[in-house]
């Protein structure tokens, strides 16, 4: 295959997802890297010529910013799904999957299934620079390329997904960007999917949303102006999990990344971690 793939995501939240892939190709080239990703230098490679120089340097700044606490939660969703498969969790659904290369990078159970969901456009980008690469996932990996916000369930389901199975379901951020009402009906969907055993996790953090990088963020994506929406979550997200027939237990981000030798962001405050639902 020659040629740069097209469309390449320059806007909106599908964007975001090559600042993730400049962050993991940066943590890649460091000789104390906590994960090696060979493949989002590609992703970088195949995206940088559909911006222009101001912009492309706007996404490089924003990465650096972003770098020290998202290149750790990398890592830990990485261990969070080893941790799972250890638990028996049979399939990996990763909802807004980006360009995401954990199918292909981790060392997976060959019966694994992984299942990647996200917008058509996002696919239509990442399968042609796999292609190219002659990338190969270590377990049955399946696309499932659909909107959030909409009848996803039944995408999932097309594609083999099997209810009876436990799932570890990794939200890769998307749910920050879902309007509140659709983030509960994900997570409705989500609980009604679930066997026992599968696991959710999610985030306890308050974003500091007037932050320079954040309002930068927001225009990089080109977010509509005006007040921005209430979207995730929020706060009572992990109450609802408890109260819906999850068990909920929570780890400080401090004790989570202490163990990767690096200082972590907002690794100081005690209330700010990670709550692990665990569908009873």
């Amino acid at each position: 295959m020659t040629g740069t793939p097209a469309p390449i995501p320059t806007a909106g939240v599908a964007m975001t997802a090559l600042g993730v892939a400049l962050i993991r190709a940066r943590e890649t080239a460091r000789p104390d890297r906590l994960y090696a990703d060979p493949l989002a230098e590609a992703f970088v490679a195949a995206a940088r010529p559909a911006f222009d120089d101001e912009r492309w340097a706007r996404l490089e700044v924003l990465a650096g910013q972003f770098y020290e606490g998202r290149t750790l939660a990398v890592k830990g969703v990485d261990d969070h799904i080893r941790e799972a498969t250890a638990a028996r969790c049979a399939q990996i659904v990763l909802l807004g999957a980006g360009l995401d290369t954990r199918a292909f990078r981790l060392e997976l159970p060959r019966d694994t299934a992984f299942f990647e969901v996200d917008l058509p456009e996002l696919f239509a980008f990442k399968e042609p620079v796999l292609t190219a690469r002659r990338a190969r996932p270590v377990c049955a990996r399946y696309v499932v390329a659909a909107d959030l916000r909409g009848d996803w369930e039944q995408a999932l389901l097309a594609q083999g997904f099997r209810t009876e199975l436990p799932t570890a379901w990794v939200d890769e951020g998307v749910l920050g960007y879902l309007p509140r009402a659709d983030a509960y009906a994900l997570a409705a969907t989500v609980t009604g999917l679930s066997a026992s055993g599968s696991r959710f996790g999610l985030g306890r953090f308050q974003v500091a949303a007037a932050e320079p990088q954040y309002r930068a963020l927001r225009e990089l994506v080109r977010e509509a102006p005006g007040e921005r929406p209430v979207n995730g979550l929020g706060p009572g997200g992990e109450s609802w999990f408890a109260t819906h027939g999850w068990k909920t237990s929570f780890r400080a981000w401090g004790d989570l990344v202490a163990p990767y030798g690096r200082p972590g962001a907002l690794s100081g405050d005690p209330a700010v971690g990670h709550v692990l639902a665990v569908r009873e």
